[in-house]
């Protein structure tokens, strides 16, 4: 029985690696603990619940003791300065280090020699991806000089390729790169993907964009690995099931770590609730640990543990060593064991150990998500499950089941999908019922496929295409439910604050007897925490944000509950960070929305409204003046090819110079129509954007006239003209640009502007009471000008 110290000590071993996030928050425990011990004399009854997971004796009372306090406190502390210690670090000699500060504005290119990690896996631009362990650079180009032959280095690098050279890379292949050396970039905007810290996590501190690779003559190429079976499962089920009927069957045995499935299928899984039908977890250790049990249940109770341990053992190798697999072996090797001693399993001790274990291995997968989200699922499906199912008595056993599992999962990992993501999917429930009998269908003829795939291909590809219809069936539920209106809602991401109150109420939902019966008032404080800050962010809220973005600059203006969107970028900027951004922010509709110069950049809007419904669109009526470098179907009929969506919806209106357009709190009028010129009034607040203009462009705007002074210049960064400069007279500057002008600078400098730009401070957002705010904190040397 594992004893009530040792479970203390494991919840402050997990808490002291989760408290890593507050500076000196290991201290914080261990003064926790002191004054624990210094209670140590009070009673506390241990809540029924825990008694009954745990299966504590009925009189046990809580009895804090005093050398347990102080202990689970030293432990924290000890957890947060070990997650410390094992946080990677860039060595001396790493391949990062030699990133030239001077290359920050042009290519340095290098040749590194190395040995390929894992496997190749596939980009959403199309591109080969796979880890590489660098040891030697045997040449490096930076503008103007080649210097640094072959230089010994160390130091995993992130590497991606194009699809055809990095096809058939294997394992521990001997290889040489050439591309371009970069340093990965930070969160450059508010809940941005930060492409810095997740390459640190894994242990690598620089990227190379690969052009050409070549394999390192007379190394040996290894003929079996995990790799091989893995592949040779994929090929024996896709050679008959075709795609993406073949990877998603592969992905629901294997995982879709180890998988490329199509984005497109992943994305729809994702947005209804069905990601975890996709990651190799829990329910195939159970289904492979099930049928090892069958086959086995003549022989005696030892082999049925080699075999079952066996079976595990050749999952994890084939699925990767991801934290979420490891816990759901360690459980299942745990039942095992319990099976072989006839002894009964407690779940919940099972769950604890195996997280404090894994956690012990690499501490840095308490913030790994996949890992989180298995832990809490699972969490869910041992304590939530069985009330759920009392409650359904009127149904039978089966229906119940299938209705209870997924809004256990569902009420357990929602809070932390808020944190994350900021969306709501509503159909999730309804859908993983509805689909919980294919996914068990499919998963375990995968299993039976992939075993007979290993013995006999062809058997293996006969049994593949037998889970045709029901892989068939699934994509087709999954694409309807994808299709339709509010598949996902979002609410914005929530605070900390705000995660740890809704996992309190549902800690409490299910430890309090009071709180028990009480269920629904929990859940309308926990919708109220979640519903009165959007409804009160709805009401009061204006702000302007400049996202940091390289090309087209974008600005979004979130006044109450009006949105409006000026550019998109192209699809890729549309796709990983406009669209993120409005998510994160709680946003399902843009109001309004203006492009400023449609010569450039338009396709992400394509992207923008396939998600989210725009009610306006303007632009300025000399896109069609202008257009003369376009292909006359387009200049001729610029709305309906450059905006197919919103010409059919009669969104999309033509505006003149010096008309101006009143939405809420905001004003948009385009100044000048030939130039590209636009004036903004935010809350009262004049801004002007100026696009790429020539200095006799310059000139002659300021001749005719048209500009007017604005308080926020917002531009290109690009060489400004004095006379410019005295007609708008203003008293910020931001630059949509990694690097600015010079002269510039200095002549903004001179004025007493403030001046800010993307490249060097990241999104800029504005609000009325708190004027501009910068994502990151960096000093105006760290980034060299042009």
């Amino acid at each position: 029985m594992m004893t009530l110290a040792g479970i203390i000590l494991c919840f402050a071993y997990i808490l002291g690696l989760l408290i890593t996030t507050i500076p000196g928050g290991g201290y914080l425990l261990l003064g926790l603990g002191i004054v624990a011990a210094l209670l140590a004399r009070q009673r506390f009854a241990i809540p029924p619940a825990i008694v009954r997971s745990l299966r504590l004796p009925e009189s046990w009372q809580l009895r804090w003791n005093p050398k347990v306090c102080i202990a689970a406190g030293l432990v924290g502390l000890l957890a947060s300065l070990y997650f410390q210690v094992r946080t990677p670090q860039p060595a001396t000699n790493d391949v990062s280090k030699l990133i030239s500060s001077s290359s920050v504005n042009s290519e340095q290119i290098v040749t590194v020699q190395g040995k390929v990690i894992g496997s190749p896996r596939l980009t959403r631009s199309g591109r080969s991806q796979f880890w590489m362990k660098a040891t030697q650079v045997s040449q490096v180009i930076v503008p103007a000089q080649v210097a640094n032959s072959n230089q010994a280095v160390s130091g995993n690098l992130y590497v991606t390729l194009p699809l055809l050279q990095g096809t058939g890379l294997r394992s521990g292949q001997a290889i040489a790169v050439t591309g371009k050396l970069y340093e990965p970039k930070p969160a450059q905007n508010p809940g941005e993907f930060d492409f810095r810290a997740y390459l640190a996590q894994e242990g690598g501190f620089a990227g190379l964009s690969g052009r050409q690779i070549s394999l390192t003559p007379g190394t040996p190429i290894a003929q079996w690995g995990w790799w091989a079976i893995r592949q040779k499962i994929i090929q024996t089920q896709v050679r008959w099931l075709g795609s993406p009927e073949g990877p998603l069957v592969s992905s629901m045995v294997l995982g879709s770590r180890a998988v490329d499935l199509p984005y497109d299928i992943k994305d729809q899984f994702a947005k209804i609730g069905l990601a975890h039908a996709l990651a190799a977890s829990g329910f195939q250790t159970s289904l492979i640990l099930g049928l090892v049990l069958v086959l086995t249940r003549r022989f005696p109770a030892r082999m049925q543990i080699i075999s079952g341990t066996g079976a595990l053992a050749i999952f994890v190798g084939l699925a990767g060593l991801q934290p979420a697999v490891l816990r759901a072996a360690l459980m299942g090797f745990a039942a095992l064991v319990a099976l072989g001693t006839q002894r009964k399993i407690k779940p919940l001790g099972s769950l604890l150990v195996a997280a404090t274990f894994l956690l012990l291995w690499n501490p840095l997968w308490i913030w790994d998500l996949g890992f989180q989200l298995s832990l809490l699922a699972t969490l869910g499906l041992l304590v939530t499950v069985p009330p759920v199912i009392k409650r359904l008595d009127w149904l039978p056993p089966a229906i119940a089941t299938l209705i209870a599992v997924p809004i256990a999962a569902y009420l357990w990992t929602l809070p932390l999908q808020l944190y994350v993501f900021g969306l709501v999917s509503p159909y999730s429930i309804v859908v993983n019922f509805l689909t919980t009998p294919l996914i068990s269908i499919i998963s375990i003829g995968g299993v039976v496929s992939a075993l007979a795939a290993l013995v006999w291909p062809l058997a293996g590809s006969a049994i593949a295409w037998l889970l045709y219809y029901p892989t068939h069936g699934l994509i087709a539920i999954v694409d309807f439910f994808s299709r339709l209106p509010g598949n996902s809602i979002a609410v914005g991401t929530i605070s900390t604050l705000q995660l740890a109150v809704l996992y309190g109420l549902i800690c409490l939902a299910w430890l309090q007897t009071w709180w028990q019966r009480r269920w629904w008032a929990a859940g309308l404080i926990a919708v109220g925490l979640i519903v009165l800050p959007v409804w009160y962010s709805y009401t009061t809220l204006f702000r302007a944000t400049v996202l940091a973005t390289s090309g087209e600059p974008i600005l979004v203006v979130q006044d109450q509950s009006r949105v409006g969107l000026v550019n998109s970028g192209n699809e890729a900027i549309a796709s990983l960070t406009v669209l993120p951004f409005l998510q994160k922010q709680g946003i399902n509709q843009i109001d309004w929305a203006v492009a400023t110069d449609t010569q450039h950049n338009h396709q992400g809007w394509s992207q923008i409204v396939d998600q989210l419904p725009i009610k306006a669109f303007y632009t300025s009526a000399a896109s069609k003046v202008r257009a003369g470098d376009r292909p006359p179907a387009i200049a001729s009929d610029q709305k309906a090819v450059v905006f197919p969506s919103l010409a059919a919806q009669r969104h999309y209106q033509l505006l003149a110079s010096g008309q101006t357009i009143q939405i809420g709190s905001t004003a948009v009028q385009p100044v000048s129509t030939d130039l590209a010129v636009w004036a903004f009034k935010l809350y009262d607040q004049p801004w002007i954007w100026l696009s790429h203009l020539k200095s006799s462009e310059q000139n002659a705007l300021v001749e005719s006239g048209q500009l007017a002074p604005a308080q926020v210049l917002w531009w290109t960064g690009e060489p400004l003209t004095n006379s410019l400069l005295k007609a708008i007279k203003p008293q910020i500057a931001i630059a949509s640009a990694t690097s600015i002008d010079p002269d510039t600078l200095a002549q903004l400098r001179r004025n007493k502007i403030e001046v800010y730009w993307t490249g060097r401070d990241g999104a800029l957002q504005w609000q009325p009471n708190q004027g501009l705010t910068r994502t990151l904190e960096s000093t105006e040397n760290e980034v060299p000008l042009l």
